[in-house]
C-alpha cells in the first residue's frame, strides 16, 4: 500500500514537473513573440508612412478657375489626388506612357484649338492603351461603335478606327469642339464627353444650373474633372508626390513613317516581312488593322505606320530629364 502511494506521488511530481516545463516554455514562447512583433512594429513605424497630400490654392482646368474655396470641391480633389497617388504601379505606368504618346496628342490638340488639359482625358479613359471596355467603347479615347462613326472613324471588321491613335484624337476634337459651341465652357465638355451630352442636358434641366461645380451628378461623371484634374497635378510635379524616375525610365516615342496602300492587302504577314518586320510589330504601331488582310474593295488610301529603325531600345531613348 505505501508502495503504491509512493508510485503514484511520484508520477503526480513528474506531472508537475512537465506541467511546470510547459507553461514556462508556453510564457517564454510568447514573449519571444511579443518581443519580436514589438521589433517588427517599430521597423515599420520608421520605414513606411503615408501622407496626407497638400491641395493647390490655386487651380484651373483648360483655363476656367477651379473654385477651390468650396469644401466639396476640395474633399472631391483630395479624393481622386489621394487614390492616383497612392495607386502608384498604376500611375507611374501613366507617366511612363504619357512620355510617347502625349506629344501626338498635344499637337492634334493645337491643330483644333482645344486646350491642352484635354489629352488628360486620354489618360483617364484608356491609361493610354487600346482598351475596350464592359460596354465595348474602345481604343484610347473610349469610342462606342455609333459615337465613332459619327465623329469619322470607319469601323468594321478589318479597320476599327478607334484604335487609330491620331484619327481617333481627331475624332474626340471633334466631339470636344462641338460640345463647346453648345456650352460655352470646358468644364462641361469634359462632363459631356463622360456623361454624354444627352444625360449632361437632363441634369441641367432638372437642376436649373449650368455650373459643373454646383451640378448634382452621377458619382462617375462628379468625379470625372476632378480626376482629370489630379493626372495633371500629378504628371506636372510628379515628385511633388512621391514619383521619382529617371530619363530612361520612361517610354520613349519610336519614330515611324507612313506607308499609302490604296489596293488590298492579301496577307499583312507578308506585307510586314516586306518591311523587316513581324506581324506583332506591325499590329503594334497599326492596331486598328483588325485582320491578317485588308480587303480594300473601294480603292481607299490607308496609311500604314512602319517603325524607321530597329527595335533595340538604345535607338529610341531621349535626352529627356522629369520636369521638362
Amino acid at each position: 500500500m505505501t508502495e503504491k502511494v509512493s508510485l503514484k506521488n511520484r508520477i503526480r511530481n513528474i506531472a508537475i514537473i512537465i506541467t511546470g516545463i510547459f507553461i514556462i516554455g508556453v510564457t517564454s514562447f510568447f514573449s519571444t513573440k511579443n518581443r519580436l512583433d514589438d521589433t517588427f512594429q517599430d521597423l515599420f513605424n520608421r520605414n513606411y508612412s503615408i501622407f496626407a497630400l497638400n491641395l493647390p490654392k490655386d487651380l484651373d482646368f483648360a483655363g476656367e478657375k477651379v473654385p477651390m474655396e468650396y469644401f466639396d470641391v476640395r474633399e472631391n480633389l483630395d479624393r481622386e489626388l489621394l487614390v492616383n497617388t497612392y495607386w502608384q504601379s498604376q500611375t507611374l505606368l501613366f507617366i511612363k506612357r504619357a512620355n510617347r504618346y502625349f506629344p501626338v496628342i498635344e499637337e492634334i490638340l493645337r491643330e483644333h484649338n482645344i486646350p491642352d488639359d484635354f489629352k488628360y482625358v486620354a489618360l483617364a479613359e484608356s491609361g493610354l492603351t487600346q482598351a475596350i471596355s464592359p460596354k465595348s467603347a474602345v481604343g484610347f479615347w473610349q469610342f462606342l461603335k455609333g459615337t465613332a462613326e459619327e465623329y469619322g472613324l470607319e469601323v468594321n471588321e478589318e479597320v476599327d478606327e478607334r484604335y487609330h491613335i491620331e484619327k481617333s484624337t481627331h475624332a474626340a476634337c471633334r466631339y470636344f469642339m462641338k460640345s463647346y459651341l453648345k456650352y460655352g465652357n470646358w468644364s462641361l465638355v469634359a462632363a459631356s464627353y463622360n456623361n454624354g451630352r444627352r444625360g449632361l442636358d437632363k441634369q441641367i434641366e432638372r437642376q436649373q444650373n449650368e455650373n459643373y461645380y454646383d451640378l448634382l451628378l452621377n458619382e462617375e461623371t462628379s468625379r470625372y474633372l476632378f480626376r482629370l484634374l489630379a493626372l495633371k497635378l500629378i504628371l506636372i510635379e510628379p515628385a511633388n508626390y512621391g514619383f521619382h524616375f529617371r530619363g530612361e525610365d520612361l517610354y520613349p516615342p519610336i519614330p515611324t513613317r507612313k506607308v499609302e496602300v490604296d489596293s488590298s492587302i492579301t496577307s499583312m504577314v507578308r506585307f510586314a516581312e516586306y518591311f523587316d518586320l513581324n506581324y506583332k510589330m506591325l499590329k503594334y504601331f497599326n492596331p486598328w488593322l483588325r485582320e491578317t488582310y485588308l480587303s480594300n474593295n473601294k480603292g481607299k488610301i490607308y496609311e500604314i505606320d512602319i517603325p524607321v529603325n530597329n527595335f533595340r531600345i538604345e535607338t529610341y531613348i531621349t535626352e529627356f530629364e522629369p520636369g521638362d
